[in-house]
């Protein structure tokens, strides 16, 4: 039984790099390092979370989610695996094997894990062998949905507008309704 080594890097838009390495057993499961992940950043682990499967330029493959997602009504979807199901050496398809974790789907803190070497001997329980960095409080960012203004002054021209009998406005081109009754339809 091998020992899988894995990178782990927060995507952040700080400068500083924050990264830990994790030594876990190849016959775990994805929730077994979905745990690991989450308490070495000092996470809850109380959101909604997946892993997705990656290529080379770090694209999104394959989704191991950590809940059972599927809808079984619709068969054109791929249905996602599970992590308490799906065990690691099942999904290592190169020496340099790249998955991509989302945690908090509101918050979106992707994790870019990455492996880099395999053991001959493998570890009881998961480890944590480097911890680089210091990890951002969980709360410290924002969610994605405040970043975008749903206000409604976006579409307040700042002016009172008269409203028509029908309760819409008039529109402000500076022409009045004799200057429409002019034109030929």
């Amino acid at each position: 039984m091998a020992g899988l080594k894995f990178r782990v890097l927060l995507d952040s838009k700080d400068q500083e790099k924050v990264f830990r390495d994790i030594l876990i057993s190849e016959d775990e499961n994805f929730e077994s390092l979905y745990k690991t992940i989450i308490h070495s950043f000092n996470f809850n682990g109380d959101q909604m979370a997946s892993f997705y499967m990656s290529n080379e330029d770090w694209g999104k493959g394959h989704e191991i989610s950590l809940m059972d997602l599927a809808y079984e009504d619709d068969p054109t979807t791929e249905i996602p695996s599970v992590m308490n199901s799906a065990t690691l050496k099942n999904y290592m398809e190169s020496a340099d094997q790249k998955i991509i974790l989302v945690y908090d789907f509101l918050k979106m803190w992707i994790f870019l894990v990455e492996l880099i070497g395999v053991e001959e001997t493998s570890p009881s329980t998961p480890e944590i062998t480097m911890s680089i960095g210091i990890a951002p409080e969980e709360n410290s960012k924002e969610e994605v949905a405040n970043d975008l203004d749903f206000s409604s002054d976006l579409y307040d021209s700042g002016e009172d507008d008269d409203e028509d009998d029908y309760g819409f406005n008039e529109f402000e081109d500076g022409l009045s309704d004799e200057d429409y009754d002019s034109l030929d339809y």
